[in-house]
């Protein structure tokens, strides 16, 4: 007799496997777009290396697999219709917002649909504030400190390269931005796989009905999890390269070396810290504070206001979807 909850199992994975694809295409863009944008990489070989790195990256820890996995709603209440419904909001919402170019998160959109599914599941009470907070405090946080990091980095690179001349600059910057490209790849590995590992862990914990002591990332879910970015990340996700590389500033070598080092370096600190941030934000405003160091003029605002305008959209979008995709799951198949 075959084992529901088995094939309910198979299926989160199945989806899991696929948001970490879809969250590779649609976020290939942070990890290269500034490189193409500057001319330092070609598409093809940009692509090429971000789908390594971010293989690489995803190896690296389990931190913030730990915060998504169980630190949002406790395991008792994250059933496998609670995960299908997290899974497949953010999955929805990561392909409206590909096709529309809009450099959204992958990240809030898996984590805030967990909290719609949530609610729908146990009610508000079912969700633990302090893994929802450090998650709003990533949201907040990390995109200034892009910001400001890019930003003062610049600055500070603007004077210690102002008597060199500019064909120097570029050629020299143009060399270290591939290093920067690639570490920016790394960190974005590092961080969003985590997030897939997160959930796929916490579809295991309620099939198996482990404790908390009994959490941990399996090496097979983390393997699964790289790969599947990795090969998202292969295809490469254009239209939101366009915006984030194009779009928004023009940038010389040394602007997408200081954006990319100043981000990268701030996903890194969150990951091993534990907290899943987005590198969209974090990409997107380290962009927007090397803009900055030149003139207001310099960003084009109109953009940047609708990439801001998709950060605050997606929070209660994602919420909504988890609690209407879990209710009609419940209703139409009564899994639990």
């Amino acid at each position: 007799m075959p084992d529901p909850a088995l094939a309910v199992l198979i299926l989160i994975f199945v989806l899991g496997l696929a948001f970490d694809f879809v969250n590779g295409f649609h976020d290939t863009a942070n990890a290269i777009a500034t490189s193409v944008a500057t001319r330092v990489l070609s598409p093809g070989r940009a692509v090429a290396m971000a789908a390594v790195l971010n293989v690489i990256g995803a190896l690296t820890g389990t931190a913030v697999a730990g915060t998504v996995g169980k630190g949002i709603v406790p395991l008792e209440v994250a059933t496998q219709q609670l995960v299908v419904a997290a899974l497949l909001s953010a999955i929805a919402w990561n392909l409206v917002t590909w096709r529309y170019g809009i450099p959204s998160s992958s990240s809030h959109a898996l984590i805030f649909s967990i909290v719609g599914a949530g609610v729908a599941s146990g009610g508000p009470g079912a969700i633990q504030v302090p893994g929802v907070t450090k998650v709003l405090q990533g949201l907040v946080y990390s995109p200034l400190f892009g910001f400001l990091g890019a930003l003062l980095l610049l600055f500070g690179l603007l004077w210690l390269f102002a008597r060199a001349r500019p064909q120097l600059v570029a050629r020299l910057f143009g060399r270290l931005q591939i290093l920067s490209a690639a570490y920016m790849a790394y960190s974005h590995g590092g961080n969003d796989a985590q997030k897939t590992m997160g959930v796929l862990t916490m579809a295991l914990a309620s099939y198996y009905g482990w404790t908390g002591s009994e959490w941990e990332v399996p090496l097979w879910i983390i393997l699964a999890a790289a790969t599947a970015m990795g090969l998202g990340t292969a295809l490469g996700g254009w239209r939101i390269i366009r915006t984030m590389g194009l779009k928004v500033v023009e940038l010389r070598p040394i602007d997408g070396f200081a954006a990319e080092t100043a981000a990268a370096t701030v996903i890194e600190v969150a990951s091993r810290l534990g907290v899943p941030v987005s590198t969209t934000h974090v990409i997107s405003s380290a962009i927007l504070g090397v803009g900055a160091t030149r003139r207001a003029s310099a960003v084009r605002w109109g953009i940047a206001g609708r990439i801001v305008s998709a950060w605050v959209v997606t929070i209660p979008v994602c919420v909504g979807l988890g609690w209407a995709i879990y209710n009609v799951l419940h209703l139409a198949t009564g899994l639990k």
